[in-house]
Parts: C-alpha cells; sequence; structure tokens
C-alpha cells in the first residue's frame, strides 16, 4: 500500500483543511442569503443568527487552525457569496434587498466577519508571548 507521508502529504491536507472552510463559508452565505429576511416581530432574527454563525465559524476555525487565516477563509467564502448574491441580475431581480433585515445581514455579517480576525489575530499573539 502506498501511503503519502512528508510534506507533500502535509501540504495536501492543509490545502484540504482551508478549501473545506472556505465552502462552508461560501455555504453559510448563500444559505443566509435566501433566509436573512425571517423576522421575529421586528427583529431580523435570521439576519443575526447568521452573523452569530459566521462569527462563531471564523472563531472555531481560527482555533481549529491554530491561524489567523482560519479565519480569514472562511470569512472570504461568506463575504463572496452575500455580495455576489446582492447583486442585481440583468432581468432586475435581486436576492437580498434593501431593507433592514438586508442590511443586517450583509453589513453585520461583514463586521462579523472582521470581529472574528481581529479577535483571532490578538488570541494567536496572546498565545505567542
Amino acid at each position: 500500500m502506498n501511503v503519502t507521508t512528508g510534506k507533500q502529504g502535509t501540504r495536501l491536507v492543509i490545502a484540504g483543511v482551508y478549501v473545506a472552510l472556505f465552502l462552508l463559508g461560501a455555504v453559510e452565505g448563500m444559505i443566509g442569503s435566501f433566509q436573512y429576511s425571517r423576522t421575529a416581530g421586528s427583529v431580523p432574527a435570521a439576519a443575526l443568527v447568521s452573523c452569530a454563525v459566521i462569527l462563531a465559524t471564523c472563531l472555531l476555525a481560527a482555533w481549529g487552525t491554530r491561524s489567523v487565516s482560519g479565519a480569514l477563509v472562511p470569512g472570504i467564502g461568506w463575504i463572496l457569496a452575500s455580495f455576489v448574491l446582492s447583486m442585481p441580475v440583468a432581468n432586475g431581480s435581486v436576492i437580498i434587498t434593501n431593507t433592514t433585515p438586508g442590511k443586517w445581514y450583509l453589513y453585520g455579517g461583514t463586521v462579523s466577519v472582521m470581529l472574528g480576525v481581529v479577535l483571532s489575530l490578538g488570541w494567536m499573539r496572546a498565545q505567542s508571548k
């Protein structure tokens, strides 16, 4: 049996982890883009839950990979998926509308990604001391 060992195998596993994290962030962004408008009364509950989920994903990915790039990669996937789906298409359809839940989803999610990266950066610096 031929088992891949050494640096080549390690790099392949690391690349696989980062691809999986990117895809996780993109899937979260796609799901959130279609579910953000669910509300509980006047509170955009689904948008806020989506923000909390991407924040948790970024923090847990940084913890799991022991690097800031672990937080950045799913965040980039989320931002790309969400902002591409927020762009209007040629026939005028828009998935993420310019409403209060839409703004909470896009801007809150972006702030959550940035917060996840900054918190993981601070955590990594504290770990290195």
